[in-house]
Order: structure tokens, then sequence, then C-alpha cells
């Protein structure tokens, strides 16, 4: 089998290329000379004893860099999903609500800082070593001290086990939404974790890994030792590509499910459905609230901070008020996506005081009280200042530019002027903290409200400091249950008097959720969904296991 690389896929054009180029992919999945079927041939039971399995088509940024290593990003990375070849203490729900997965039972003291977990005794690794509670103090210890972990455990001081059966997690300060991010991690082998794990796991979850062409594809195929449920579809491929070449592999019949974006959702090709997973895959826009000639520190080193422009509040509300999300949606993302006021929409703690409806007369208004005055050219300024800024974005993401492109056109009708800046994120990270810059966010957890709004948070790019936002989002952390933390997590966003609300601090401007889309052939049965986080890749098949041909 020749081997292509991301570049090949990359270069890729028009169905025909795409589809040559995949088919020496997947003939490659047969191994040892006996063909498998094609997406979907012999899942439904006829025919040979050939195990049931999908092929899937994914970004290429869905490729794990480091393999399948929990200790790195594997499920509890940037990209959060359901790590499939290793267990997790808990897991969610679709609607979000916590279920045990490794653990028997869990609970937490009344000052938040202590968990203990007992977990089950019936589950071995696939290596025939039985897992215990060592490996979870383990994992845990492991992710908390790796320099190169994506996840973050800053909040964990220990995790200890004083026997087989039970894991106390000691901490540093009382942190609830812990529980969110173990229901993504993935728990090793202590016996066998070292150099190589990524591309050689050994795990206890539902699949185990068969094959991994670097570039190109991954191929799980069911543990038969699994102690939970048998797995439905035994073989799970995953090949990884452009958006083009996936919509040329689903023409050609060659992928079972094929992701896709409102760009290619017209060319729906026969024998699929178009699958709309609702998510909370939000973007927005962070608008510094800082005068220029600042500096912020991040994990990179100090950087400069701050806008002119932005960091008057009026400016902000006014974008908040004046932007008209519905018209962005329609044309950005062919009706594809749900307005969005914050990073949680939705949720459990989303506030439904983010709501704000388009007020082009309201937001006028604000800039002309704060003494933002149109110039000649009809762009505003205030004090020598004009009302005139970059607008950043990530170069080869279409939707992000066509967010851009909307919002600097809508933002005219106001007087502010958005020169737009697609780039590489190595040159786009510079200007973080002192420009305004689209993103995309959104997990499955409020954790991503703290990120972005705790004025010590990692995603704080927005440089936001409110001492009574700060105090709402450590005594909702702070709670025993998680689901006492919802009202104060609401609370942060508005109270009545502060918040990070439109009519508040407004330190970003929210558009939309994108939903998140996929060709699947239409004899295939994707079990419910939940919420999609943001990425475009490995949360759709977090239960796969539960999929199944008709």
């Amino acid at each position: 089998m020749a081997t292509l690389t991301r570049r090949d896929f990359a270069k890729l054009t028009g169905a025909g290329a795409a589809a040559l180029s995949l088919g020496g992919i997947l003939a490659g999945c047969a191994g040892g000379g006996n063909e498998k079927p094609a997406a979907g041939t012999g899942a439904t039971g006829t025919g040979d004893a050939v195990p049931s399995q999908v092929i899937v088509s994914m970004t290429t940024g869905s490729e794990p860099a480091a393999g399948f290593d929990p200790l790195v990003s594997w499920g509890c990375g940037e990209h959060v999903h359901e790590p499939l070849i290793q267990s997790t203490l808990i897991a969610t729900d679709t609607d979000l609500s916590f279920k045990n997965d490794l653990a028997t039972s869990y609970e937490c003291s009344d000052d938040g800082m202590t968990w203990t977990f007992t977990i089950r005794d019936d589950v071995r690794f696939t290596d025939g070593e039985p897992l215990t509670a060592r490996d979870v103090a383990f994992t845990i210890n492991g992710i908390r001290t790796a320099e190169a972990s994506e996840c973050d455990l800053s909040m964990v001081r220990e995790a200890v086990a004083p026997d087989d059966a039970t894991v106390v997690i000691h901490m540093e300060k009382p942190f609830n939404a812990l529980l969110y991010t173990l229901a993504v991690i993935g728990i090793v082998p202590e016996h066998a974790y070292g150099e190589g794990y990524g591309a050689n796991p050994i795990g206890s979850g539902r699949y185990m890994l068969e094959q991994w062409d670097r570039g190109q594809q991954v191929i799980l195929k069911a543990n038969p030792d699994y102690y939970g449920e048998a797995p439905k579809i035994e073989r799970v491929v995953a090949v990884f590509m452009e958006e083009d070449a996936s919509l040329a592999a689903a023409q050609s019949g060659q992928v079972d499910v094929a992701y896709t974006s409102a760009t290619f959702a017209a060319q729906q090709p026969a024998g699929y459905d178009l699958l709309n997973c609702a998510s909370v895959d939000s973007r927005g826009i962070s608008l510094p609230t800082i005068p220029a000639g600042a500096t912020k520190t991040d994990e990179k080193g100090e950087a400069a901070a701050g806008n002119d422009v932005t960091c008057d509040t009026a400016v902000r509300q006014a974008i908040n008020y004046g932007v008209d999300r519905e018209r962005m949606i329609d044309n950005v993302m062919n009706g594809f996506g749900t307005v969005a006021y914050s990073v949680g929409d939705g949720m459990p703690w989303s506030s439904p005081d983010m709501k704000c409806a388009t007020d082009v007369g309201k937001a006028k208004k604000l800039l002309d009280d704060a003494g933002w005055a149109p110039g000649a050219d009809g762009i505003r300024e205030k004090g020598g200042v004009r009302a005139s800024m970059n607008l950043y974005y990530s170069a080869g993401d279409t939707v992000r530019q066509g967010i851009a492109e909307e919002f600097s056109n809508q933002m005219k009708e106001l007087g502010l002027e958005f020169a737009i800046k697609g780039v590489s994120w190595d040159d786009l990270y510079p200007h973080q903290f002192t420009d305004p810059v689209v993103w995309g966010w959104g997990t499955n957890a409020p954790i991503e409200t703290y990120n972005l709004f705790y004025s010590k948070g990692t995603g704080n790019y927005a440089c936001y400091e409110n001492a009574a936002t700060d105090a709402y989002l450590d005594e909702a952390l702070a709670q025993p249950r998680v689901e006492d933390s919802f009202e104060l997590w609401k609370k942060a966003q508005w109270d009545g008097t502060t918040g990070i609300a439109p009519q508040g601090d407004a330190p970003w401007v929210w558009f939309a959720n994108i939903d998140h889309l996929y060709f699947a052939k239409d004899n295939l049965r994707v079990a419910e969904q939940k919420p999609h986080p943001h990425g475009h890749g490995w949360s759709l098949v977090n239960n796969v296991d539960q999929w199944s041909w008709a």
C-alpha cells in the first residue's frame, strides 16, 4: 500500500483523486489478504461472518499527535471525548448527568477538598492484568505532573489508593467541575505505562487499537474481555482527511460517515442522510477590556495586552446589541447553527440574562452617549482614538473567515471598523490579548466559563477582571454537589448588577453554536448523541459501540 501523508490529503482535489487515494488506504484495512467489506457491506449480518464495522472520516486535526495517551491529550485534551480504548471513573449520559463506569460510588467531603471513589473489582487490562485503584491514582498523578499534558489537573494535590478498590483525591482547592474532567480521563496501567504507550496503548475500554497508519487512519477493534455490554460495532475505522476529500469519499461511497460543513451540506450524496448534531461548539469574538500598553503573562511568557477601543464598556455593549446573529447564521452557515449568547447556551448552568435582542438603535445610542462621534467617513472617534481595529481569525477555517467578514460588514453600520486578518495560529497568538479574535470554544462542562472569564483563567483573552465574578465562580466550584453550583454559575454571568452579560461588562460577543454536520449512510443507525463540544472529530463516536446497521 502506498503511503500518503497529511500533505498528500491536503492536495487532493476532485472526487476521482480523493476516491483513489482513500481506496488505497481502505485496502490496507483488510490485512492478510482477507478483504473487509466496503462501508456497510456485511454489517447487516448477511454473508460471511465478517465483523460489523463503520468507516468514519475525521479532520486531519483529529489524529492524536501523541497517540492514544491520556497523560498527554487523548480524550481529555483540547477537544474532549470519551477515550474508547481506556475506561474512565465516571461518564456522562446524553443529558450530561453523571453515571458510573469504573466507579461503583463516589462522594465529596463537605469542604470540597476530598473526593473518594470506590471502583469495581472485575476489570482487567487488555494484557490480562487487573485494574486497581493504584492505576487510577497513577493516572491522575501522572497527568497532574506531566508537562506535556493538555488536561488541567492543577486543582488536584494528590491521588492516593489506600486499597485496591478505593481512590482518594485530595484537592488544592474545591473544584467540583473535576467530575467533568474525570469523565474523559482514560485510566492507564501503572505496570505497562512508559515511552511509546501512545502508539501501543493498553487499556480496559470498549475498544483496542488494531492498527494506526500515521497521517492516514486508525482502526479500533472491540475488546473481547470488556466488562460491560459488548459493542454492537466490532470495528471502527477513522480516516483523516481534509473537508473536500471527506465529501469525495462519501460521493464515492467509501466511508459510512463523512464529516462536512455548511459549505458542502447541499451536496448530499445519494444513499446518505445529513446527520445534524446539536453542539455547544460556540463561535465568538474576544474583546480586550483594558487599554493598550499593558502586558499579560501566560504559559508562553509575557505578551502585549489591551486595546484602546474595546476597553470602553460602551463599545463592547454596543457590539453585543448591534450584531444580527440570525443574519450571520443564514449568511455564513446556511442556517446550520443556533443563535448563541454565551459559551454554554442551553446547558444547566447557562443564564437567560445572557440573551440580547438585536437593537441597532440602542447600540448607536450607547456609542453616542459614550462620546464616540462619527467622523467624516462614518467611522467613530473619541478623544483622538479612531474606532478602527484589526480582527483576527485562523486562516483556512472558512466558517471563521465568514464570521469575520459578516461581522465586519455589520459593524460598519454602527460606525466601527474592523480590518479582518486571516493568519496562522503562530501569527495569531501574539495578538490574542491586544486585538479582537474569532474563537471556537465549548464543552459539556461549565469549566469553559471559568477558563474564559475568571481573572486567572487560562482562556482569559479579554483580560477581564471582576472580583464579584471571581467570587461567584469560586463559590460555584466549592459546592460538594455539582447540581448545587448551577445558580452560582448563572450569577457570575449576571447577578442583576454586574457580570459578563451584554448589559454588563460584555468582554465577549457570541454568535452561534455550529451544527456538527455529517453525511451518514441511510442504513446506519447512529445512537443518540450528547451535545457535541468544540471540535469536529472523536466526539461523534463516543457511543459508536451502540450504533447498528439496519
